[in-house]
């Protein structure tokens, strides 16, 4: 059974993806690194998920679900001769990072619009590889006051893993179902 984890996206990165215009797309890489800035992806095999976080305004959103396909350089990977990479469309997750190294995954399409309700955060547990489990600190009636708890690659317990994919889930079919339903135009009687 695959693992799921999260990772915390800075102010920096989504305001970089939004400039770029990457909202709406599906992110193909990712970047692991050796510095706390840009966490190690080394717990993660191929097939496990990770869940982007944000935190805005003592709110945390999903901002895309990615599965891991692989950590292994590819022909992508190589030098341009202009200089950059197969990759640098989204250089914002880390390219440039200490260590930098590319993360090939399947994202869901960058979205800022999905936000973890207060109740489901005060349930969120992840564990350690010794499998002791801890919760997110400093939630206060619902609200996250201080992200320190979501700096980092962390594994999710498999419940908060079911709960977040949930969340996605009743998210894509809420947007499903006003995509299908068209405005009603002035005047028309609708």
């Amino acid at each position: 059974m695959p693992d799921a984890f999260t990772v915390l996206w800075t102010h920096d990165t989504c305001r970089a993806l939004r400039k770029a215009g990457r909202v709406g797309q599906r992110p193909t890489v990712a970047y692991s690194g050796i510095h706390g800035s840009l966490p190690p992806w080394s717990g993660a095999s191929a097939g496990d998920e990770v869940y982007a976080l944000h935190v805005n305004r003592c709110e945390v959103f999903v901002v895309s679900r990615m599965r891991l396909l692989d950590a292994a350089e590819g022909d992508c990977c190589a030098t341009t001769p202009a200089g950059g990479t197969g990759h640098d469309d989204w250089w914002m997750l880390g390219a440039g990072g200490c260590g930098a190294t590319p993360v090939h995954v399947d994202g869901t399409p960058v979205d800022f619009g999905t936000r973890v309700p207060g109740e489901l955060l005060e349930r969120l547990t992840w564990r350690n590889q010794r499998g002791r489990t801890r919760g997110l600190k400093h939630v206060v009636d619902g609200r996250l006051e201080r992200s320190v708890g979501l700096q980092g690659f962390y594994r999710l317990t498999p419940d908060s893993a079911d709960e977040l994919a949930t969340l996605l889930a009743a998210t894509g079919e809420r947007e499903k179902d006003l995509a299908g339903k068209a405005p009603a135009v002035p005047g028309s009687g609708a």
